[in-house]
């Protein structure tokens, strides 16, 4: 897993998701949406799929926000 918001791609953010118990709801066009649940609170992360593409911080930063998680987990 990179170390920062830079050069995540789309599988090592489902990767991340689904280690904490996050699953793909739905798609639609070239965005998947994911439910799961973080401190009791049910929670859906919209993550664009561009291939094997880097995700932009500022996208990644609010993918970080949509799923409730802490830094510390989503950079183990």
């Amino acid at each position: 897993m990179p170390n920062n918001l830079n050069n995540w791609t789309y599988r090592d953010v489902i990767d991340v998701l689904k280690e904490y118990g996050f699953h793909l709801n739905h798609t639609r066009g070239s965005h998947h949406y994911f439910i799961g649940t973080v401190a009791k609170t049910l929670r859906q992360v919209c993550v664009p799929y561009h291939g094997s593409i880097a995700i932009k911080p500022r996208t990644m930063k609010g993918i970080m926000l949509q799923s409730g998680m802490s830094k510390e987990q989503w950079f183990q």
